[in-house]
């Protein structure tokens, strides 16, 4: 029996966190593709990436921040790219239904407005506390998806605990495990 982990696509919107997370995922083994776009271009992107990939999981990182530190949590206004990584959630959950596809998304960065990125369809994301989230939690998040048995299902409850501030920085609704299991030739259901 062999193991097949989910396949990654990660966009960064910082060149160099691109570069550290795609030798993250190649040391730990992951197969993941990475791609430096910045946020403000993830939008107008995804969908063509998702095409030519064709993913099981999706991460959506970048940079964001509060505009008005503490003021006004829930005024989109208020945050540098969270509006980004919105609109890339909801045109990558646009192919998801066009193309019968499953995808398990994970979006934000820094104090993101984590509320709008669940309700614009994230099954993980940044930063219930407003704070600075450390920058291998995404890839924590996407490893624990793509390790994880295709007939289980992933909450945050089965590894906050691996995460530098556990739930104040990444929280989320869960996800279906990516990986699949393979007999001779066949799939394992």
């Amino acid at each position: 029996m062999n193991k097949i982990t989910g396949k990654i696509l990660h966009i960064d919107g910082d060149k160099k966190y691109s570069e550290k997370s795609y030798y993250h995922y190649k040391k730990i083994g992951l197969n993941a593709i990475v791609k430096y776009i910045p946020e403000n271009k993830q939008p107008e992107v995804i969908y063509s990436l998702l095409n030519i990939y064709n993913p099981d999981i999706l991460i959506i990182t970048g940079h964001d921040a509060m505009i008005k530190k503490g003021l006004d949590y829930y005024d989109i206004k208020n945050y540098k790219n969270t509006k980004y990584f919105i609109e890339t959630i909801k045109k990558a959950r646009q192919y998801e239904y066009y193309f019968n596809k499953s995808l398990a998304i994970f979006a934000g960065a820094c104090q993101s407005y984590f509320e709008a990125l669940i309700a614009a369809g994230a099954n993980f994301a940044s930063s219930p506390a407003r704070i600075l989230i450390d920058f291998l939690d995404p890839l924590i998040v996407a490893e624990k998806i793509a390790t994880t048995e295709n007939t289980q299902f992933i909450t945050i409850d089965d590894f906050y605990k691996e995460l530098r501030d556990g739930k104040r920085g990444i929280d989320g609704i869960g996800a279906k495990g990516t990986m699949r299991i393979v007999q001779g030739n066949r799939f394992v259901i």
